[in-house]
């Protein structure tokens, strides 16, 4: 009898994906990232915080941690104070994996650059000035412009299907408390503290339970206003835990909205200099309140006014009252869906 001989393995090719910034850049990568995974063996070089996210988020993701001296909020191009021993050694570790692939969703050069720098053989980025020199294949920002958008645009270019946001999800709406974060990567994304403590109040005096969740610096003034369970996440992993016992998210324009979104809630998000058309949370119940007009937006991080007024102009009774309609209609949609299931079940007897 003739035996068949087993196919050998064939090694999936190595794709490069760079995202060296914040927490909610790595959680809007998540579908591509997955997608990645099935086809490519999958590197993703980024902070060393992404660590933390890599068994949740992308199990099948080798990480290699980095952090670019470009990201630092202050003093990014004092080159003399660059890691440029860590810089080559890291250089060389990847150039030894000779990456087929190697994609950056960022409109940014120091990205293509990187790609060029560790001999990837195909660079896939978004050219922008002359960073085409480094890319072998160029494309255009897509329009619209949300940090989606362009993850969609390499997944196409390499012929990947990302899963739906929503199939990456819990199917059974969770209950919980609202979780609120009042902490952001920059001051001039933070809402006034004084605000979300009245809103928080106003939602308890609503029937609502709250957990209020800050950054270290903003520990003490919760404390003072008399919070006494405030949270205060040490780690992403903390910050999961924190996010995995809650119902709903409000926050400012940061990373753990995004975390949240990923990860299932229905998120609430207070905009200031950003626009949420381009950094809106992925969630199919997401809603915001838009920062005010300015002739400066967007901006980044640095605002030139004395205060962000973009923000500090979205008062309290705009933020109750939507605050107050998107969680009605949550609850809504929750018991809806909680109804259907039952009566699937019930059919299904």
């Amino acid at each position: 009898m003739a035996t068949m001989e087993k196919t050998p393995h064939q090694p999936k090719p190595g794709l490069l994906v760079i995202e060296l910034w914040g927490v909610g850049d790595l959680a809007m990568a998540t579908p591509f990232l997955r997608a990645a995974a099935e086809r490519f063996e999958v590197t993703l070089l980024a902070k060393p915080m992404a660590a933390d996210l890599q068994p949740r988020l992308w199990p099948g993701v080798t990480v290699m941690p980095f952090m670019a001296p470009w990201t630092a909020f202050r003093g990014k191009y004092r080159l003399w104070k660059w890691p440029w021993v860590e810089l080559f050694r890291l250089r060389g570790r990847m150039a030894a994996r000779q990456f087929d692939r190697g994609v950056s969703a960022r409109w940014d050069p120091r990205d293509h650059f990187l790609l060029k720098f560790f001999e990837v053989k195909r660079r896939l980025g978004f050219e922008r000035g002359a960073s085409g020199i480094f890319l072998t294949d160029a494309f255009e920002k897509p329009e619209p412009q949300h940090r989606q958008q362009f993850w969609a645009a390499l997944a196409g270019a390499l012929g990947l299907s990302p899963p739906p946001l929503e199939a990456m999800r819990e199917s059974t709406p969770r209950s919980g408390a609202i979780l609120i974060h009042t902490g952001a990567g920059r001051p001039v994304r933070v809402w006034p503290l004084e605000r979300y403590r009245n809103l928080a109040a106003w939602l308890r005096g609503q029937g609502h339970a709250v957990q209020i969740a800050c950054d270290a610096p903003q520990r003490q003034w919760w404390l003072g206003a008399g919070e006494p369970r405030v949270a205060t996440p040490q780690t992403l992993s903390d910050l999961l835990r924190l996010i995995d016992a809650a119902g709903l998210f409000i926050g400012n324009d940061s990373g753990p909205g995004h975390l949240a979104a990923t990860c299932g809630l229905p998120t609430f998000t207070i905009f200031g200099p950003q626009l949420p058309e381009w950094f809106a949370p992925t969630h199919p119940a997401a809603q915001w309140a838009g920062g005010k007009a300015c002739p400066y937006k967007p901006c980044s991080d640095h605002c030139r006014f004395p205060e962000p007024f973009c923000l500090h102009k979205v008062s309290e009774e705009e933020a109750r009252e939507r605050v107050g309609d998107w969680v009605r209609n949550v609850i809504e949609l929750k018991a809806r869906a909680s109804g259907e299931r039952l009566a699937d079940q019930s059919e299904s007897k």
